[in-house]
Parts: structure tokens; C-alpha cells; sequence
């Protein structure tokens, strides 16, 4: 069985990113053999990563009581990273706002990004990834074009992702789907927004390989 996390950082019930993941699960729920997780970060207690996490850290080896905070901050970190442990393949559904993405996909990274959980350094400093064995996905949407030569370097989200993911991670991107200009271009909304689930549809084939 492969175990997939669908990673959903959009709480907007219309937003374009939100379809995308509910296409997603829509269609990969109909495959036997795949075991599906999402995480909804909108609706997980998950404070910013900061002093209270790294007082959790000190707290939680000198057997110090912690405040409410610095717990709730231990637990996100240690969901986070046992859902991520757990999956094979992870999916990550996010809109582009405001040329970046969500602070609670940002949260959900900073948790993971560890080194020696993540990833660590040799003996020469070197940064050697340590989640080699996963595969990962994007779904992402977003209104204005940033696919073109001009714009692409503003572009903040997808690529950030991906220098993370398989950057640093070491993941192996199996497949993306990226849904853009439906704002700058409204007359074409639907016909955009429909031809990107398609796509999604399309790509969620390829996980019968994994089933």
C-alpha cells in the first residue's frame, strides 16, 4: 500500500487551489490500494516556529513544565514530521498570495526542515538529503501569468517549494499542475479553471503505478 499526505494550505471553500485538492482526493480515493492523509493546515493549532518551539526543545529534555504555547508548538512540529515520516508520496495543494505562499504552509515546512530529520551535513559540510525514498506532487493556482521569462523570477511559491522539496528534502517530483491567469484573464476563467482539473485528473492516473 502507499500512503499519500495531501498537504492542503487554502481555507477560501472557492479558491482554484482548494478545487485542485478536491479533484485530487476525488479522484485518487477511487484507486485501491492507496491510503490517503490530508492535513488542513487552516484547521491545525500550529503557532509560527520561534523561541516558544525552541524553549519546547530545552523544556522538553530538562523536564521543565512547558506553557500552553510552547506545547501546542511541540505537537504541530511532531505531527508534522509524523505524517511526513509516514507518507510515501506527498501532495501539496497552495495558492500563490501575494507572489508567496500561505504562513501555514510556511509553518508546516518550518517544522520539517531539520537538520537530521530533513536532511544533514557530512563530515566535509555538506548537505546530504535524507528523504530520498519519497516522491512528492504540486497543485498549485494562481490568477495572474507568472509562466513567462519576465515574471517567472518574482514567482515565490512553486519554486520555492521545489528547491525545498527536492532541494533540500531530496524528494523526486513525480508531477505538477499549475492553474494560472484565470484573474487576469476573466472572460477564459472557467475554461482555464476546467482545463486545469483535467490536468489534475490526468495526473492522478499516475498513481496506479504506486498502488
Amino acid at each position: 500500500m502507499s500512503n499519500i499526505l495531501v498537504v492542503k494550505a487554502n481555507n477560501r471553500p472557492d479558491g482554484v487551489s482548494t478545487k485542485m485538492y478536491e479533484t485530487f482526493v476525488s479522484e485518487a480515493s477511487q484507486i485501491d490500494g492507496l491510503n490517503l492523509t490530508t492535513i488542513d493546515l487552516f484547521s491545525e493549532n500550529m503557532p509560527y516556529f520561534g523561541q516558544d518551539t525552541l524553549n519546547a526543545f530545552g523544556k522538553l529534555q530538562s523536564g521543565e513544565e512547558m506553557t500552553e504555547n510552547e506545547a501546542a508548538s511541540l505537537a504541530a512540529l511532531n505531527k508534522s514530521r509524523e505524517l511526513l515520516s509516514a507518507a510515501d508520496l506527498v501532495v501539496f495543494a497552495f495558492p500563490l498570495w501575494n507572489l508567496t505562499i500561505p504562513a501555514t504552509l510556511q509553518t508546516f515546512i518550518d517544522y520539517t526542515y531539520g537538520a537530521g530529520y530533513s536532511f544533514k551535513y557530512n563530515e566535509q559540510g555538506q548537505l546530504v538529503s535524507l528523504m530520498t525514498d519519497k516522491k512528492y506532487i504540486v497543485l498549485n493556482a494562481r490568477g495572474g501569468i507568472y509562466s513567462t521569462p519576465e515574471a517567472a523570477p518574482t514567482e515565490m511559491a512553486v519554486n520555492y517549494v521545489n528547491n525545498v522539496m527536492s532541494g533540500i528534502y531530496g524528494m523526486q517530483k513525480i508531477g505538477e499542475v499549475i492553474i494560472e491567469g484565470h484573474n487576469a484573464n476573466p472572460a477564459k476563467a472557467e475554461e482555464i479553471i476546467a482545463a486545469g482539473l483535467e490536468e489534475v485528473k490526468a495526473l492522478v492516473q499516475k498513481l496506479f503505478v504506486l498502488a
